[in-house]
């Protein structure tokens, strides 16, 4: 994956994050009012600026972590392997 595949992945999760907060909160409020519908009148365009140095910091993170995964000492230990006493390597 590049880093513009992966971006583009970390921006939806975050936009999916944030309608999932915003369903609450309508959820939330029209059980307090008992409108009953559950739908918001208004048809608004949320926009939300993130922040890109925190998206590349993400992207440094996810890197790393791909490349321990894919790691000579993480696949050993999911093989199970045990040491001359039994005891599973480290």
């Amino acid at each position: 994956m590049n880093d513009e595949e992966i971006r583009d992945q970390i921006n939806e999760l975050i936009r999916d994050e944030i309608q999932e907060v915003i369903n609450d909160y309508v959820d939330d409020r029209d059980e307090s009012e008992k409108s009953g519908l559950g739908f918001v009148e208004s048809e608004d365009e949320l926009k939300v600026n993130i922040n890109t140095q925190e998206i590349d910091k993400l992207i440094k993170q996810y890197k790393k972590l791909r490349k321990k995964q894919k790691s000579n000492i993480t696949e050993i230990k999911k093989l199970g392997l045990l040491d001359k006493n039994g005891n599973p390597l480290k």
